[in-house]
């Protein structure tokens, strides 16, 4: 009777097209993590890429994969297939289509997740549309940073999932200034930096329709990323981005 009942569900599984993948991935955040060249030399994208899968995949809270494509964007089953689209890469190569240009905005606006890191906001300097979904985003001879270096970041939202609990913390990166856009954002980490003599934001959300945009400015490296209170980071905002909420 046992092997009957098995039998019966293999072939349920089989006719609805569920894979054992699929299968180990209910439940969990679907992200799709956009990476490939980048046009700064000192940043090893595959490396950071790695790095920031790892961290999500370790909390044990998200299903990951990974595109070095763009092209990726064009894909008319992204709002079925993905909860939230991580962008850790500087896009030098061009720009999107006209397709994945609207899917993206279109998965934003429909209540989904967007997510991006360190040099990902210099992408699309053409795309008027990108720079205001995001919030704040470098441009190339304006925006920079001193040398890496540890520097002390400061919770200035202690109340937001994202950062509550979280205490002040020391990180050893790249702290990124002079970040420009004029949209109201929702500033939850802050730094001093030597280079602008301004206190910059390096963590914040904002809302893009009925979607949320979660954008931390870390990440030159993996040991960047791994940083206990950075990674925490990432994976809260992550997971707030994709659902609107934490689970701890």
């Amino acid at each position: 009777m046992r092997l009957k009942l098995m039998s019966l569900l293999l072939m349920v599984l089989l006719v609805f097209g569920w894979t054992s993948g699929e299968l180990s991935a209910k439940g969990k955040i679907r992200v799709l993590l956009v990476t490939g060249d980048d046009a700064a030399p000192s940043h090893d994208w595959k490396e950071i890429a790695k790095a920031t899968t790892d961290v999500l995949v370790q909390s044990g809270r998200f299903d990951v994969k990974i595109s070095e494509e763009m092209t990726v964007l064009e894909s008319d089953r992204l709002a079925k297939d993905y909860d939230l689209i991580f962008l850790t890469r500087y896009n030098r190569k061009g720009t999107l289509s006209d397709k994945g240009k609207e899917n993206l905005l279109a998965f934003v606006r429909s209540g989904k997740g967007f997510a991006l890191s360190h040099l990902a906001s210099a992408s699309f300097p053409e795309w008027g549309e990108f720079r205001k979904m995001v919030g704040r985003y470098w441009v190339m001879k304006q925006s920079g940073h001193g040398p890496r270096s540890v520097f002390k970041n400061r919770i200035v939202d202690s109340r937001h999932p994202i950062t509550r609990g979280i205490s002040d913390f020391d990180t050893d990166d790249e702290l990124y200034a002079k970040l420009q856009g004029e949209e109201k954002i929702n500033v939850l980490v802050t730094a001093d930096s030597d280079w602008s003599k301004k206190t910059e934001p390096l963590v914040f959300t904002l809302s893009y329709g009925k979607g949320r945009v979660f954008q931390e400015a870390y990440g030159h490296d993996s040991k960047a990323i791994h940083t206990p209170e950075v990674a925490r980071i990432i994976v809260r905002g992550c997971e707030w981005a994709a659902t609107g909420k934490v689970s701890k």
